[in-house]
């Protein structure tokens, strides 16, 4: 018997969850949802075969919205705590990367665009073999166009934001737990801890 990994990824309006042995695809389910994903996820992984048990759990850790991440973190720690099983985690706009230049006949490289929060978009470029090129940055939609090295968008925000533009290309794709092998090896075992890529909205109380 090979090496069953589970995937996790509740930190956009999208649930999905997906099994796979040995880098194959066993199954998955995927479904957007908007909310609920405190409901929804649990259901769905024992929905999978075996309940879904793996020696290794991945889970998105974000950027995405804070209440989906911290869901998605706390079941996969738990898990991997039941099952004692490893975990890594990934992030949202580099599997949303990775979907996007594997629907792409010639690969060319793209920029990422996620719904943030406050009206700002999550942004980052990529280059044609999945890299990223600069940093995760969360931006008004002026700003992140100004910031986009490609004419290829791609993720949640790519249709609102390429229609400030024109020549830009565009796949609206939101990130999918059974896409996680078209990750790159170097982004696909990252530590599973948040990536919020902004700052909290609520600040502590300074003492005095």
């Amino acid at each position: 018997m090979g090496k069953h990994i589970l995937a996790i990824d509740t930190a956009t309006t999208a649930c999905s969850v997906a099994l796979f042995e040995d880098r194959q695809l066993v199954a998955n389910i995927y479904e957007e949802i908007g909310r609920g994903h405190a409901e929804k996820l649990i259901p769905m992984i024992a929905r999978l075969p075996n309940k879904g048990r793996a020696d290794q759990i991945m889970v998105n850790c974000g950027p995405g919205s804070f209440t989906g991440v911290r869901i998605g973190l706390s079941a996969a720690k738990a898990l991997a705590m039941a099952w004692h099983a490893e975990i890594s985690g990934y992030q949202s706009l580099h599997l949303v990367a990775a979907q996007a230049l594997t629907e792409m006949e010639h690969p060319i490289p793209v920029y990422v665009a996620m719904i943030g929060g406050h009206g700002e978009y999550f942004v980052q470029n990529f280059s044609s073999d999945g890299s990223p090129v600069d940093d995760l940055l969360s931006l008004s939609p002026e700003l992140a166009l100004r910031n986009a090295k490609s004419d290829h968008f791609a993720g949640s925000a790519a249709q609102s934001l390429s229609s400030l533009a024109s020549n830009i290309g565009c796949s609206a794709i939101l990130p999918d737990a059974a896409k996680t092998s078209q990750l790159a090896h170097d982004y696909e075992y990252l530590q599973a801890r948040p990536v919020y890529g902004r700052a909290p909205d609520a600040k502590p109380a300074q003492q005095g």
